[in-house]
């Protein structure tokens, strides 16, 4: 069992590798009749593309979506849906000195114990190549999600990278995609721009923080037990390369507070219940609440750096690795739409299992009656 798969109704496998001919995504479980074309898909993708800013990787990949199968005259036929991005911009030969090497803070050492072979073009499956088929499957999710949820907005940006973290009194979601940082703080982007800067000049990466949030989320996506909805959002944030960190609402701060002042309490207000405050990220007893879906997740430096770290060769002698090429001095700044794209198919798959098991039942209504 490979493991390629994520979802439960809308179902996403992802296949291909950094430096093979092509990656993509195989999407079953879509609803038939959703209005989609790759244009529309395209603009995720166009997020989360390399080769856009001195601040990433300079390999220049166009990232063209191609959709294969699944839409027939502009919309979905409820077949699965196959899309593919070529890959056009391998340099397969910057990877040759590390053919018998592992990189330190790498997946080379764990794919090779593993399988006993790998890919070290790139790290095959374990680079964040592999993550342009997700943006793709999300941004197909998103078109299914401006059907069945039309309110649902949902937006990523950048919180930290290595020392420098945004001021949330100036947070503007206007600014977002403004900058090359998908910074939500216009003032502070050339701060930012200088630290990497700093980073790169030194040949080292840093890590990044990123915060997702949908906005506008109905209430009731999740279940208990073993189907929450945070859980699953968890384990999709994770999933993505790099990420050694999740949180939703609070999180780790939540071990600081005390009851009283974790509760979210709640008011009446015109329209149903009022939160006053979000400590649980929107989400309460793995079912959402109604109020804005919080996650944040961490994502470490590259390990692919020119500073020659120490390690070891597949025969066991000892080595020092620098790893020439095209890389992220910070992968967190691209790792901004690919969050996006995993909390929206992670949404649409609880909507839909939310619609199987209640229908159009909206749940139990409050003050509305005696």
């Amino acid at each position: 069992m490979s493991l390629n798969t994520f979802g439960h109704l809308y179902r996403v496998t992802t296949w291909g590798e950094s430096h093979g001919p092509a990656i993509g995504a195989s999407v079953d479980g879509c609803p038939p009749g959703i209005e989609v074309e790759e244009a529309y898909i395209q603009r995720f993708l166009d997020k989360r593309r390399p080769g856009q800013s001195r601040h990433t990787t300079q390999r220049d990949e166009p990232d063209r979506v191609r959709i294969l199968s699944g839409v027939f005259n502009g919309r979905t036929t409820g077949t699965p849906v196959q899309l593919m991005i070529e890959n056009t911009d391998q340099r397969s030969r910057d990877y040759s000195g590390i053919a018998n090497s592992f990189r330190p803070g790498h997946a080379d050492i764990t794919y090779h114990l593993k399988y006993g072979i790998r890919d070290y073009r790139g790290g095959g499956r374990s680079s964040a190549r592999e993550t342009a088929s997700r943006v793709a499957a999300g941004g197909l999710a998103r078109a299914v999600l401006k059907v069945l949820a039309p309110e649902i907005e949902i937006r990523g940006y950048m919180i930290r990278i290595g020392e420098m973290v945004i001021d949330r009194s100036r947070v503007d979601w206007n600014e977002i995609d403004r900058n090359d940082f998908f910074l939500p703080d216009a003032q502070a982007v050339p701060a930012w721009s200088d630290y990497l800067r700093k980073i790169r000049k030194n040949r080292d990466s840093v890590g990044a923080e990123i915060e997702v949030v949908c906005k506008s989320a109905p209430a009731g996506l999740g279940a208990p037990v073993y189907g929450k909805l945070d859980a699953g959002l968890a384990a999709a944030m994770m999933s993505i390369n790099a990420v050694k960190g999740v949180e939703i609402g609070d999180g780790m701060a939540a071990a600081r507070l005390t009851g009283t002042q974790n509760a979210d309490e709640i008011a009446m207000g015109e329209d149903g219940p009022a939160f006053l405050s979000n400590h649980a990220g929107g989400i309460l007893g793995g079912i959402s609440s109604g109020q804005d879906i919080v996650v944040r997740f961490a994502v470490k430096p590259t390990s692919s750096i020119m500073t020659p770290t120490r390690s070891i060769k597949t025969d066991g002698t000892p080595t020092r690795v620098s790893t020439r090429g095209r890389h992220d001095p910070c992968v967190g700044i691209r790792a901004v739409p690919i969050g996006e794209a995993m909390m929206a198919c992670v949404l649409l798959d609880h909507l839909l299992l939310h619609r199987a098991q209640v229908g159009e039942n909206p749940g139990g209504s409050i003050g509305l009656g005696p």
